[in-house]
């Protein structure tokens, strides 16, 4: 009986969440940490979990890759390339006007946080919902816009903006990973299938110790700078990559499901300082506003695509 209401409650509830397998054990995490910390110090396996965020996002990047098949249709690797190439150069446009113009501080935003939290979307979000409002073309995008992960993308964004100095093995070792997953899943249907039962749980790990290393002070340091980030990233540059997508024959779903900002990418402005010290500076400020922005954008995202889909609709 227990077990019934139980699964009621996951499947009433938890399925209707934007995000739901990494914005959930994200905040659940992140609950634990704030007001129970001692909890997640108590040593062997338990603190290992939650220290072990790396070796978490490794793990995700191999599953995820088993999920890529380089059979994709061309229709949906060029609406893929389109919506996620023109988010990151979007978010190196901003990030350089923060830099060069604002002298890196716009309304208490860096460079660091805006490339670092626009150049990365919630690709289990993305999956989310245009399963709900896209068709075969947008789902099937996910190939392309699942390769815009971790901070691989963002230290190439700093470095090709001048911002930052990244060694390129650093790079490579972030995206090796994904490679070999998919390699090996398109090489093997056993183990695309084993990495594909992988992802979920993985996701949902990843989530939580991304949200037991923040606390609810944290999100509320990033304040309104971590709103606007939020906004910023829906609204101005979804409205961009929207734009693009019908431009190139698609029908904006697509663009508007990438406008959110991945919870992995909590993690660069960390990444980006350990990859380069100058910009440690801006670390602890980044993070809480790309946290911030986070949850923002789990929010509006999905409200952001129904609204183009309804659009969509009433132009026939």
């Amino acid at each position: 009986m227990a077990d019934k209401n139980l699964d009621t409650i996951f499947g009433k509830y938890f399925s209707k969440i934007p995000g739901n397998m990494i914005v959930v054990p994200l905040i659940i995490g992140t609950l634990i940490n704030s007001f129970f910390p001692q909890v997640l110090q108590i040593g062997s396996f338990t603190t290992a979990i939650v220290k072990g965020v790396g070796p978490l996002v490794g793990a995700f990047l191999l599953f995820l890759g088993g999920t890529i098949s380089l059979k994709s249709t061309p229709k949906s690797i060029v609406r893929g390339f389109v919506i996620i190439t023109t988010k990151v150069l979007v978010a190196v446009a901003l990030g350089l006007v923060v830099a060069k113009v604002f002298n890196n501080n716009f309304l208490g935003l860096s460079a660091v946080a805006v490339i670092g939290a626009i150049s990365v979307a919630n690709n289990a979000l993305f999956a989310g919902i245009t399963s709900v409002y896209g068709d075969e073309i947008e789902r099937g995008a996910v190939a392309i816009t699942s390769l815009s992960v971790g901070p691989t993308v963002t230290m190439i964004a700093l470095t090709s903006a001048g911002l930052a100095s990244i060694s390129p093995l650093a790079i490579l070792g972030s995206i090796v990973p994904l490679i070999l997953g998919i390699i090996l899943s398109n090489y093997s249907p056993f183990l695309k299938q084993l990495f594909t039962k992988g992802l979920g749980a993985t996701t949902v790990l990843v989530g939580f110790a991304l949200g037991a290393n923040m606390s609810l002070s944290q999100i509320f340091k990033g304040g309104l700078p971590g709103i606007l980030l939020g906004l910023i990233a829906v609204f101005v540059v979804g409205i961009i990559t929207v734009i693009m997508d019908k431009l190139t024959g698609g029908s904006g779903i697509a663009g508007a499901s990438i406008s959110s900002v991945a919870a992995s990418a909590i993690a660069n402005p960390e990444a980006l300082a350990k990859a380069d010290p100058n910009l440690a500076i801006f670390q602890d400020a980044a993070t809480a506003q790309i946290a911030a922005a986070v949850i923002i954008t789990a929010l509006l995202t999905p409200v952001f695509t129904s609204l183009v889909k309804k659009y969509n609709e009433k132009k026939g």
